[in-house]
């Protein structure tokens, strides 16, 4: 009988060889989109050892597998994910794509909108909720200013399942706190143990959490959309793959609408329907009408 002590030393005696890095680098871009560069190796090496040992593996092949067959692979090539998935997020990561928002295509948007009409977005790679709640209480903010007062919701994605878990909960510790701006703080609630705060149940439900792969978001069933904000998550895939999901995404925004993207994670990329705008800090296009 192998114990985990054991095989952990058995893993531990081999370094991974670069035809099984390769078998493993194209699994993950096949199943995920996500490329692995060669000097990202030991990254994933890493992540695999981990694995392994939990579930009993001493070699690279048997997990590899594992992770490929049957129900019990697919729940473990979920957790597999997790641990190769980069989860570091922040509260409003990036203001100056929030201030175009709130500045630039908000008031757009209410000065054509019908007095029953609501705002539809979209985080992309949504990690443990905090892009998702920045729009969410921003949105409300900004929304309650208008008259009569329009409606929002706020759909998020990620292929982390357990990142999706924490953000369904809408708690985070205090050190969290000073991201959010003093304007949007009445969305939040600081718990009695007084080093957490959590969303306010108002706003909770106005933020849905769904386990998608950006590979497949153009094809999940979402209705028309008005802002997309997808930040930090192209930068993980091939130029290539890039387009072809940023095409995906486009399709997916209603006339009018504003696709936000990352500075820099899609240079040169251009669409028929979509129109630049912002300025130089922000990348960020509209849905031609």
């Amino acid at each position: 009988m192998v114990t985990l002590e054991t095989a952990s030393s058995k893993i531990g005696s081999r370094p991974m060889d670069d035809a099984e890095f390769e078998r493993w680098a194209r699994l993950l871009e096949t199943r995920t989109g996500v490329i692995v560069p060669p000097e990202r190796k030991p990254f994933l090496e890493t992540g695999l050892r981990r694995r392994m040992r939990a579930t009993g593996h001493t070699q690279f092949d048997s997990y590899y597998d594992s992770v490929s067959t049957g129900t019990g692979g697919a729940l473990e090539w979920a957790s597999l994910v997790d641990h190769l998935t980069v989860h570091e997020t922040h509260f409003f990561r990036h203001p100056p794509s929030f201030e175009l928002i709130r500045e630039q295509w908000l008031p757009q948007w209410l000065a054509k909108a019908a007095p029953d009409d609501s705002v539809h977005a979209l985080s992309v790679g949504c990690s443990t909720g905090e892009e998702a709640y920045s729009l969410a209480l921003m949105l409300d903010a900004e929304l309650a200013k208008s008259s009569p007062v329009h409606r929002f919701g706020v759909t998020a994605t990620d292929v982390s399942q357990s990142a999706l878990g924490v953000a369904r909960t809408a708690e985070y510790p205090m050190r969290r706190f000073a991201e959010l701006p003093a304007s949007y703080r009445a969305g939040i609630e600081v718990l009695s143990d007084g080093e957490n705060f959590r969303i306010t149940e108002r706003l909770r439900k106005r933020v849905g959490f769904a386990c998608v792969n950006l590979l497949h978001a153009s094809r999940a069933p979402l209705r028309k959309l008005d802002i997309i904000f997808c930040q930090n998550v192209l930068i993980y895939f091939a130029r290539e793959r890039r387009r072809e999901l940023l095409d995906g995404l486009a399709g997916l925004v209603q006339p009018g609408g504003l696709l936000v993207l990352g500075p820099g994670e899609a240079p040169g990329w251009s669409h028929p329907l979509m129109r630049k705008t912002g300025g130089p800090q922000t990348l960020a296009f509209v849905r031609n009408t």
